[in-house]
């Protein structure tokens, strides 16, 4: 960690593919912490005031995108807050760096086989994913796996729950807040 402050302030950031319940298992961490919980892409469809599919055709996705960006540096200036990134946005350097130097990024993996077993659920609330076959979706998947290397935890989500997700995770930041931080 990069910042001179607490690590116990510092903003929590959750990254992962989409649909992995990045938004569920956020909004868990953060009322177990009695923090804050953001929802970038929640946050992007109130600033543009239509939904993330709409902004894409609308808008398009390079306007999203920068929309995307300014939202993220903002909240990860702030401390003590829950931040849960879209799918897409770790692909941008700019984030990746704003968050490892100024947060602790946790990075929720799924593995293929487990993640497809949602995808009937989540497909028509994701446009990147309109119009791709299976072979262009795991392509997608794999591609974004090489992005979410950077973190400073990971957790492996298959067969685990949201609610045992979130426990984890908070157990995991209590002890590094004693080994790190004791006061």
């Amino acid at each position: 960690m990069n910042n001179r402050e607490s690590i116990r302030e510092k903003s929590i950031v959750i990254i992962g593919f989409m649909g992995v319940g990045k938004t569920t298992v956020g909004e868990l961490v953060a009322k177990k912490l009695y923090r804050d919980f953001i929802d970038i892409d929640r946050v992007i469809e109130n600033s543009f005031n239509i939904p993330i599919v709409d902004v894409f055709k609308l808008i398009g996705e390079k306007s999203f995108r920068q929309k995307e960006k300014e939202i993220i540096k903002e909240y990860c200036a702030q401390k003590l807050k829950v931040i849960s990134l879209g799918g897409g946005a770790y692909l941008q350097e700019d984030i990746r760096k704003v968050t490892l130097e100024n947060c602790i990024v946790i990075f929720l993996d799924i593995t293929w086989e487990s993640w497809k077993e949602r995808l009937n659920i989540i497909i028509d609330s994701r446009p990147v994913l309109h119009g791709k076959t299976m072979e262009e979706i795991e392509e997608l998947f794999y591609k974004r796996q090489g992005i979410y290397k950077s973190h400073h935890s990971k957790l492996e989500t298959d067969n685990l729950n949201t609610i045992d997700i979130a426990d984890f995770i908070v157990e995991s930041l209590k002890i590094a807040y004693e080994m790190y931080d004791p006061n």
